[in-house]
C-alpha cells in the first residue's frame, strides 16, 4: 500500500495543490497529515484527492469543529495522538515530536509520523519507522517536502515539491 505523508501546510494552497498531484501521480491508497492545515479552506485543494485524508491537529489549527466539518466527504481528522493499525501494521501519528524517543523505543509501532519542526526526518529505530515529512508550505525553511510510503516493506522518501513536477 503506497501512503502520502504530508505536514505543516500552513494555508500554502499553492503547495498544497502541487503535493496532492504528485498523490495523484503516484497512486496513493491514503494521505496521512500530521498537523497544522490552519485554516478550513484548505480542503479546497485536498478535496481534488482520490483517496481518504486522516490528519491530526496541530498547535496552529485554527477552528477544530470547522475543520472536522469542511473535511467530511474528504477524510477525518483526529485529536493526537492517532493510533491505528493498517495492513496489519500499528501506527501512531501525532504533530509535536515531545514523545516521538519514548514512542520510537517503545517497539510498539511499525510507524510513527510526525510534523511541528519542519524538518524532515526519516530513520529507523528497530523495527520502528519514524517519519517526518518535513513542511509542506515552505514558509519556514525556504523548502517545501513531502514523503511518500511503501507500507508494506516500510521503505519511505522524501520528496522535494520544487523538484518533482
Amino acid at each position: 500500500m503506497k501512503i502520502g505523508i504530508i505536514s505543516d501546510t500552513h494555508d500554502n494552497l499553492p503547495q498544497i495543490r502541487k503535493a496532492v498531484k504528485i498523490f495523484q501521480r503516484e497512486k496513493v491508497e491514503l494521505v496521512l497529515h500530521a498537523g497544522d492545515f490552519v485554516s478550513p479552506f484548505t480542503f479546497s485543494e485536498f478535496k481534488n484527492l482520490s483517496c481518504p485524508l486522516k490528519g491530526v491537529f496541530g498547535n496552529n489549527d485554527g477552528d477544530k469543529l470547522y475543520l472536522q466539518e469542511k473535511f467530511k466527504g474528504i477524510g477525518e481528522i483526529y485529536p493526537a495522538p492517532y493510533q491505528t493499525k493498517i495492513n496489519y501494521k500499528n501506527l501512531v501519528m501525532l504533530h509535536q515530536e515531545k514523545l516521538i524517543e519514548a514512542l520510537a523505543a517503545s517497539q510498539l509501532y511499525e510507524l510513527i509520523i510526525y510534523g511541528h519542526t519542519h524538518r524532515p526526518d526519516l530513520r529507523k529505530v528497530g523495527k520502528t519507522l519514524v517519519v517526518n515529512p518535513g513542511e509542506c508550505s515552505g514558509w519556514l525553511s525556504g523548502k517545501s517536502t513531502i514523503a511518500l510510503l511503501d507500507l508494506n516493506n516500510l521503505k519511505a522518501e522524501i520528496i522535494d515539491l520544487a523538484e518533482s513536477l
